[in-house]
């Protein structure tokens, strides 16, 4: 497995991930300033398709989601049948969408992934004037719960050095607001966070660990069974888990 590859992780990805933080989308959709059944939605680095699936849900005109790993493009698409969501082969840097097509265009827990500034530049033409940007991520928050704590604290015992990319709180997050900012064609910076309560059952819980994959990557197969191994332990006997989220989102307006 490597940094960013999904592939043999889509299926706990889809079941076990939760979803974002719906004020967040409601505050997000409401600063591109149009009505949604009049918006068009392109949403890259879909994964899944857990964000793109509540873009579509809120009755936009047209959802793109774009994704280049094709297990995960394939889970997206048994998982989002029925919507209106077009799933399309693509990545940040090329998505293979016309110009100035979208009042919206999307990134969720993708962008650290992506090469920024090509990215950008591809962002900015397929967006049509006025149309926003949107970066976010739904990390645990883990002061909220001491068992998150201590289930988090492991992972740095088995492996110190562990530096986490995807975890939103760390890495690009850091410096986002000044990068958007520095962007020529990007105006109006908006920083957007918005927590949200999942009660989940033990599976699901370590079903959404086995789906991190910077995790995996740097503890390698016999680490990470022992971490997930600890949370296993930790946890028998719960019927529920309290995990708390923050969805964080960058927003930016294409001039």
């Amino acid at each position: 497995m490597k940094h960013g590859d999904y592939t043999g992780l889509a299926g706990d990805y889809a079941r076990f991930r939760p979803g974002y933080a719906p004020q967040v989308a409601t505050a997000i959709l409401g600063y591109v300033r149009r009505a949604a059944a009049d918006l068009d939605a392109a949403d890259i680095g879909a994964g899944t398709g857990i964000w793109t699936c509540q873009l579509a849900g809120r009755g936009l005109r047209s959802v793109v989601a774009v994704e280049p790993n094709d297990e995960m493009r394939g889970q997206g698409i048994e998982t989002s049948r029925g919507m209106n969501i077009t799933w399309r082969k693509g990545c940040a840097e090329a998505t293979g969408l016309p110009d100035a097509s979208f009042d919206l265009v999307t990134m969720a827990s993708s962008l650290h992934w992506a090469d920024f500034e090509p990215a950008c530049a591809e962002f900015q033409r397929i967006l049509r004037p006025g149309g926003v940007f949107a970066a976010l991520w739904n990390p645990r928050c883990i002061e909220a719960n001491p068992l998150l704590l201590e289930i988090e604290a492991q992972i740095s015992r088995l492996k110190p050095c562990l530096q986490r990319v995807s975890s939103g709180r760390s890495g690009i997050t850091e410096r986002l607001t000044d990068l958007l900012g520095a962007q020529p064609k990007f105006c109006e910076v908006l920083y957007l966070e918005g927590r949200h309560s999942q009660h989940q059952t033990p599976e699901q819980y370590l079903g959404a660990w086995r789906s991190v994959n910077d995790v995996q990557v740097q503890l390698g197969p016999e680490l990470f069974k022992m971490f997930l191994d600890f949370v296993e332990r930790r946890i028998a006997g719960l019927e529920v888990i309290e995990t708390v989220y923050l969805t964080r989102a960058w927003v930016v307006r294409r001039k």
